[in-house]
């Protein structure tokens, strides 16, 4: 038993002696190969987040003007006093404002709105307001994107009818306002698609 032993053991050292002296490391090439693989897959790896940030960007906006155009008309009709959603001047962003009656000057002014559920949005990269649709007594009107607008939400919960683009020219989402209830829904997409003062999307 004890020269089988030896013999099985001598045969198995000689196995690992072999495979040993016949192993190979990676050539210069094969490391090449795999370094541009990596370098390959990275570069496609940061387009695709890139990508995937702008569109996130555009949609985080549009939740934004949304949460602030519900609020605005949950205020209007709590507190009593109309309460207004400013776009502002040179596409920038938004803000949700208010009357407040000031008791040192006995008058009336205008402030923003800055608690926890809203605040002035500031919008990031190339997000920007792409369509302001706004109904008058006229009829719906297309207003200059460059120029201040506002939407007003009312005490008796109707609001003024509107509906908003944001987007960075290739991501779209809209914001639709109905008049009758001051509802704002919001979808993806453009707003070619959504008629003034007639779609209430709330109830799709």
């Amino acid at each position: 038993m004890t020269k089988k032993q030896v013999m099985y053991d001598t045969t198995a050292s000689g196995r690992r002696t072999q495979r040993g002296s016949g192993h190979k490391g990676f050539t210069l090439v094969e490391l090449l190969v795999v370094v541009a693989l990596i370098a390959l897959l990275g570069g496609l790896g940061s387009g695709m987040y890139a990508g995937t940030h702008k569109r996130l960007l555009v949609k985080k906006a549009a939740r934004q003007f949304l949460t602030a155009a519900r609020y605005g008309r949950i205020m209007a009709i709590q507190r009593g006093q109309p309460y207004e959603l400013q776009l502002s001047e040179g596409n920038q962003g938004f803000a949700l404002t208010t009357a407040h009656w000031n008791q040192d000057t006995a008058e009336g002014q205008r402030v923003v709105v800055r608690d926890y559920y809203a605040k002035p949005v500031k919008f990031e990269g190339d997000v920007g307001f792409e369509q302001v649709r706004m109904a008058t007594p006229e009829g719906p009107e297309t207003a200059d994107v460059e120029q201040e607008q506002k939407i007003v939400f009312r005490p008796d919960g109707s609001a003024q009818s509107a509906v908003v683009q944001i987007g960075d020219g290739r991501t779209h989402y809209t914001i639709a306002i109905v008049p009758s209830t001051g509802r704002a829904s919001l979808r993806e997409g453009t707003a070619d698609e959504v008629k003034v003062a007639v779609i209430d999307l709330d109830a799709q």
